[in-house]
């Protein structure tokens, strides 16, 4: 059965059985429930593209990720947002599309989408300081959540992000509780906004603590287990090498370990390793005892809840913005101890 032989059985309008099956406010209650029941009772499954004759929405949401950021199409943690955010989509009878862009074409690429009405919101990836995408978004009218937060923006929009500051404040004061006084922050790529509020929380506590902030402990990078070991091999090879390290992905944090290995030290007895964890799907800290000291979130919750937040804005698109600012769990793992003494 099609959209146009249910709503002849029903005896409404396609628009009214297309818009009763996808939880749009404006149908009440008594009617949306005859026309579940009725979809059901005929096994009808909605068609995306006469849902979007009959009610002007594409159906399909957009995630444009720019030449610039292009570590994001293979980083596994991208990879678990995506399925996060499909389970949802999926759902609700949404499609995802993906676009790989120039960064001096992504403007343009916004534009187009909207005007063939191709999508009918983006979810906003990887914001940095004082992003420009918002503004943009906001002008041509094309609906979007952002995971994430940008610094310097003050106009209101829609967003969903962990307190990254604050995990990375807590992250050192934990480490410094623990007697280290030389750690070092294998940081995220610093032209995006989290690894920004990653590196305050970390300075803010040095400070607190009466440490020195040293330029030779801190490095921004991609978050992968290559960069983790050079780095961590670079670093323990100073004159006076860390202590412990404070790691932005359980990723990079593998290959602290593998330096480690290498260098015949022990984490957690000759160096601690305190990591940020998205709680990876095919990555896990462990089985029955976490193998790194974490603060943790799930991407793939955060995933499937942007997709959410996306479609509720969709529906009512000029309802107050959501904002979300969820604070990650401490796990005590393995890779930390005090600091080791100098005798």
């Amino acid at each position: 059965m099609n959209l146009k032989e249910l709503s002849s059985l029903l005896g409404l309008s396609q628009t009214t059985v297309s818009r009763a099956l996808n939880g749009y406010p404006e149908v009440s209650e008594k009617t949306r429930a005859r026309v579940i029941k009725a979809a059901q009772a005929h096994a009808y499954s909605p068609n995306t593209r006469a849902q979007g004759l009959a009610t002007g929405h594409s159906k399909c949401i957009g995630h444009v990720i720019s030449v610039s950021d292009s570590a994001e199409m293979v980083n596994p943690i991208f990879g678990d947002f995506m399925a996060g955010a499909g389970e949802t989509y999926s759902a609700h009878g949404y499609d995802m599309m993906v676009t790989r862009v120039g960064a001096e074409a992504e403007a343009d690429t916004y534009r187009n989408l909207k005007a063939r009405g191709a999508v009918d919101g983006i979810v906003v990836h990887a914001p940095r300081r004082n992003d420009s995408r918002m503004a943009l978004l906001d002008k041509i009218g094309l609906p979007y959540v952002v995971h994430g937060r940008s610094t310097g923006i003050t106009s209101p929009y829609s967003w969903l992000d962990v307190n990254n500051t604050r995990a990375f404040s807590e992250a050192t004061s934990y480490l410094v509780g623990l007697g280290h006084k030389r750690i070092a922050l294998i940081n995220g790529q610093e032209t995006m906004d989290f690894a920004i509020r990653r590196r305050s929380g970390y300075e803010s506590s040095l400070r607190f603590a009466g440490l020195p902030i040293d330029m030779a402990l801190m490095t921004t990078g991609e978050m992968t287990e290559a960069y983790g070991y050079s780095e961590a091999m670079a670093m323990l090879a100073l004159d006076t090498p860390p202590t412990a390290f404070l790691v932005a992905s359980i990723i990079c944090a593998a290959g602290i370990r593998r330096a480690l290995d290498e260098k015949g030290l022990r984490a957690g007895k000759d160096v601690s390793i305190v990591t940020f964890d998205d709680c990876l799907s095919y990555f896990a800290n462990g089985d029955d005892k976490p193998v790194f000291t974490a603060w943790q979130s799930s991407v793939r919750e955060a995933g499937a809840r942007v997709a959410q937040m996306l479609i509720d804005r969709i529906r009512a698109p000029i309802a107050p913005h959501e904002t979300e600012l969820w604070e990650a769990a401490f796990v005590e793992g393995t890779s930390t101890g005090p600091a080791p003494s100098k005798d």
